[in-house]
């Protein structure tokens, strides 16, 4: 009787670890899902912006200082490398696009055109993904670091080498308000 309960025991801790070996891959597939859902996003914001450019260039032909800036920002973020530098490229395409979107207020043929409309439209939509995105990426870092703070999973963390990981952050500029001059 006394070996069968040792056995049903050995075979417990067995599974412990296998359950807790399971749950930091899956929890680290779920961020790095996250993180490329972050990423699908963000390409598809830079898709839509040559599209812009080219409807705001056919009205406002003397406006190329933001345009250029836009497609820089754009450049920027396609080029970026790492999370990190995609979230700053990314601010300074928001920022870039706020412009033309201030633009946009002065000419009334522009802001009227449906191809411009629709544009204005999907990126909007798509600045509402990206920040789900993100607060999706945080939620998953949060649920891993959870697991990591926690006991028995810092046991296991320190077992299997699983560190804690870092979340999303916006720096002190970015929390500012952005100040739009005409």
């Amino acid at each position: 009787m006394i070996i069968w309960i040792l056995i049903g025991l050995a075979i417990f801790i067995v599974l412990i670890f296998f359950v807790y070996f399971n749950r930091f891959a899956i929890l680290g597939n779920r961020i790095d899902n996250s993180l490329s859902q972050i990423n699908v996003q963000l390409k598809r914001r830079a898709d839509l912006i040559p599209n812009l450019i080219e409807t705001v260039k056919g009205f406002a032909k003397h406006e190329t200082a933001a345009i250029k800036a836009v497609t820089d920002a754009r450049k920027a973020l396609v080029g970026a490398k790492g999370i990190e530098e995609k979230v700053k490229a990314d601010k300074g395409l928001e920022s870039a696009l706020k412009t033309i979107f201030a633009i946009a207020e002065g000419y009334p043929d522009l802001k009227a055109n449906t191809n411009f409309l629709e544009l204005q439209r999907e990126l909007s939509s798509t600045e509402d993904k990206v920040a789900y995105s993100r607060q999706h990426y945080n939620d998953s870092i949060l649920t891993y670091n959870d697991l990591c703070k926690t006991f028995p999973g810092v046991f296991f963390a320190s077992l299997y080498g699983k560190k804690q990981r870092e979340y999303l952050q916006i720096t002190e500029a970015e929390k500012k308000n952005v100040k739009v001059k005409f």
